[in-house]
């Protein structure tokens, strides 16, 4: 992790006011309002205050400046759906059934917090992706699944128009939703001395990207920092400045609202949190569960109830979200199934930075099917367990490709496509292999020159097989390229992480591991369109 040099001083600099009395003590009644900012596919590194040089963040950057800004939150899958599904159930994707894997069916039995929030007096609402992707409720024969999205009512009304003097888009690859402006809605609605619940959920950074966008948004190609699982080539960087530049978009409606929420004196009552539900859009990075898949930023503020101005490193997971609002807010999680997330209000209420809650030693992610990407719709089954220090990814089908097959059958025609999605002209074509990698300028790079010893190393960094087990001391090794299983002076820690691991999936009644069907995610229905692969040798 890097740190800027006035995270140093915010952090150590000894400016740690303390907003946080408590209701009581001021006398007051007020319930805190809570706003969720959520970008879709962006890793811990990328915000201005984490010291990235090329993007920047003044909306997240205040919220981490003058609240809590940790260094070590992991998601709870390095995909969306599942990840966003952990974060309003306070429980681990593989725990939610259907409802916690990608494109799947939500099921009424999964309450959200949301849902008891409205029920005790919030007004609440969602702008952009809400939890996501999942089929609702299409009609009454749908009886058994929710209706409404597990973020809430829907304000999505406001878009902008496409050659039109209010079309302020950056790139031709942000979506049209307005999302500032639906927050106002939203805000228009609310009852005066109500408390309010709003998720933002932007469309950005996920692909498609416009190619170049970089270039009309003062950007340089030397600015770009290229994580060491990737080549440094002018086709990479730019194509990390295009990321950049829709991040910036996500950031700056957050500002609007932020600044909008201080105009009208409601700021110091908002607990806003700000993350990402999973990393970057990048071979090797969303979809696996590596640092660069899974480690995304978040940063907390409450001024009427944290000390600001500190930097937490405490192991923090998406499943501790819905206990701590829930805590927070004073609702009872009765209607909802067992969580098994611990509130961090704790940590957030404390003056301490750093280490704050020395007890709080791991967090859990992990990933079933991400897209359509194998033979008979299989997923890639992955468990890990972060440590303060380690990570340790159990990739649970090593006999499978871990970036999805290597090649496809042609839709209509049936014919098998070439190896690796390489036409005859050398074009990699994103839909015929490896689809669980989105398809982009990065990806086509790697594939269509992995002939080239230079780059075969990063193609088998993103695309070959993989071991079962890979332990990863991230201080050492942020990018995760050193296996340290079987090493003999990494022995103990690899054990105790293994057990550790095993623990929590037992704990919390993981299929892969206690059963009774340790296939039963392969039988949920996927509500996105199937791909068509071979049979592999080995089956």
């Amino acid at each position: 992790m890097k740190y800027t040099s006035n995270m140093i001083v915010c952090s150590l600099g000894g400016i740690m006011t303390f907003f946080g009395c408590s209701l009581k003590e001021k006398g007051e009644t007020r319930r805190p309002n809570i706003l969720i900012a959520i970008s879709d596919d962006q890793s811990y590194f990328h915000t201005s205050f984490a010291g990235c040089k090329y993007v920047n963040t003044p909306g997240f950057d205040r919220i981490a400046a003058n609240g809590i800004y940790f260094t070590n939150c992991y998601a709870g899958s390095p995909g969306s759906a599942p990840s966003r599904s952990s974060l309003v159930t306070g429980r681990h994707h593989w725990m939610n059934e259907q409802s916690g894997q990608h494109a799947s069916s939500w099921m009424e039995k999964h309450v959200p917090f949301v849902d008891l929030l409205r029920a005790d007096g919030y007004h609440t609402g969602f702008t952009g992706k809400g939890v996501g992707p999942f089929q609702y409720a299409r009609n009454d024969q749908d009886s058994l699944w929710r209706r409404e999205n597990a973020a809430g009512k829907a304000y999505n009304s406001i878009q902008y128009e496409r050659n039109t003097p209010g079309d302020e888009r950056t790139a031709g690859g942000i979506g049209g939703n307005n999302y500032y402006a639906n927050f106002r809605l939203f805000m228009k609605e609310k009852l005066p001395g109500k408390p309010f619940y709003f998720w933002y959920g932007a469309t950005e950074p996920h692909r498609d990207y416009e190619k170049d966008s970089w270039k009309r948004n003062r950007k340089e190609l030397d600015e770009a920092e290229v994580p060491t699982f990737l080549p440094d080539d002018d086709v990479i960087r730019g194509d990390l400045l295009d990321y950049a530049v829709e991040i910036e978009w996500f950031d700056l409606h957050l500002k609007r609202m932020l600044n909008y929420l201080d105009s009208i004196g409601e700021l110091d009552n908002t607990i806003v949190i700000v993350t990402g539900d999973n990393g970057m859009p990048f071979p090797r990075a969303k979809a696996n569960a590596f640092d660069y898949g899974v480690h995304v930023p978040l940063a907390i503020s409450y001024p009427d109830g944290f000390p600001g101005n500190r930097v937490v490193e405490d192991p923090v997971s998406f499943v501790d979200i819905a206990p701590t609002i829930l805590e927070m807010t004073g609702t009872e999680s009765e209607g909802m199934m067992p969580i098994c997330g611990r509130s961090i209000t704790n940590i957030l209420k404390s003056k301490k930075t750093g280490i704050v809650d020395e007890t709080k030693n791991y967090v859990f992610a992990g990933r079933e099917r991400h897209s359509s990407s194998r033979w008979n719709n299989l997923g890639y089954p992955i468990r890990a367990i972060r440590s303060k220090q380690y990570l340790l990814i159990w990739n649970m089908r090593p006999d499978l490709w871990p970036a999805g097959d290597p090649r496809a059958f042609k839709p209509v025609t049936g014919d098998l496509l070439p190896m690796y999605g390489i036409d005859e002209k050398g074009i990699h074509n994103s839909e015929w292999a490896f689809t669980d990698v989105d398809a982009s300028p990065s990806k086509a790079f790697i594939i269509e020159k992995h002939t080239e010893e230079k780059i075969r190393y990063y193609f088998d960094l993103a695309f070959a097989k993989r071991a079962e087990y890979e332990l990863y001391d991230f201080i050492k090794d942020p990018d995760c390229l050193e296996n340290l299983c079987d090493q003999p002076v990494y022995s103990a820690i690899e054990q105790e992480m293994k057990l550790e691991l095993l623990k929590e999936l037992t704990r919390t009644g993981d299929p892969r591991v206690v059963g009774p069907d340790a296939d039963v995610f392969e039988t949920y229905i996927r509500y996105s369109p199937i791909r068509d692969f071979p049979e592999p040798d080995n089956k």
